[in-house]
C-alpha cells in the first residue's frame, strides 16, 4: 500500500519553469496520492463537538468481502442471445462453405477444423506457404461475401 510521503517543492527544483507548469505537477502529484492513498485508506473521522468517531471505510472494496455481504455480480456465462446469434452465425457460415469449390473446402476443412499448420498443407499440396496463405484470404473474403457480413 501507497503511504503518505512528502510532496516535492516543484518551485525549488526547477525555479525556471512558469507558475502554470508548477500547477499541472502539483495537481498530478496530488491526482497521484488520491488514486494510490485515499481510495485505499479506511479512516476515523472526530468530531469534537460532539465527542463521536465516525468510521470512514475505503472506496476500494475487495472481492472477498463483498461476497461476504452476499453481493450479487454478473454472470460469466453465455447469456441466451449471444448463445442464439452465434448459432444462427455457425448455421449461415456452413451453408456458405457448402458453396465453395471442394479445393477450397479442403483448404478450409485442413487449416481451421483439422488444426494443420498452413506450412504443413503447404507441404502436402506441393505449393508454398505464402500461396495456402493467399488462397486461405482470399477464400475468407469469399466467405464474407456469402454470409454478406
Amino acid at each position: 500500500m501507497a503511504i503518505h510521503k512528502r510532496r516535492i517543492n516543484y518551485r525549488a527544483k526547477y525555479p525556471d519553469v512558469s507558475e502554470s507548469i508548477i500547477e499541472v505537477l502539483e495537481k498530478s502529484d496530488r491526482k497521484m496520492e488520491y488514486q494510490q492513498y485515499d481510495l485505499k485508506v479506511e479512516r476515523y473521522q472526530i468530531d469534537y463537538t460532539r465527542l463521536s468517531a465516525t468510521w470512514i471505510p475505503s472506496r476500494e472494496d475487495s472481492y472477498e468481502r463483498l461476497t461476504d455481504e452476499n453481493r450479487q455480480f454478473a454472470s460469466e456465462e453465455e447469456s441466451v442471445e449471444d448463445a442464439a446469434i452465434k448459432a444462427v452465425l455457425i448455421e449461415k457460415m456452413l451453408s456458405s462453405l457448402k458453396l465453395l469449390t471442394p479445393e477450397e473446402q479442403e483448404l478450409i476443412t485442413e487449416l481451421f477444423f483439422n488444426g494443420k499448420s498452413e506450412e504443413a498443407y503447404a507441404k502436402q499440396i506441393g505449393i508454398s506457404q505464402k500461396g495456402v496463405n493467399k488462397r486461405k484470404h482470399k477464400i475468407l473474403d469469399k466467405i464474407k461475401k456469402i454470409m454478406k457480413i
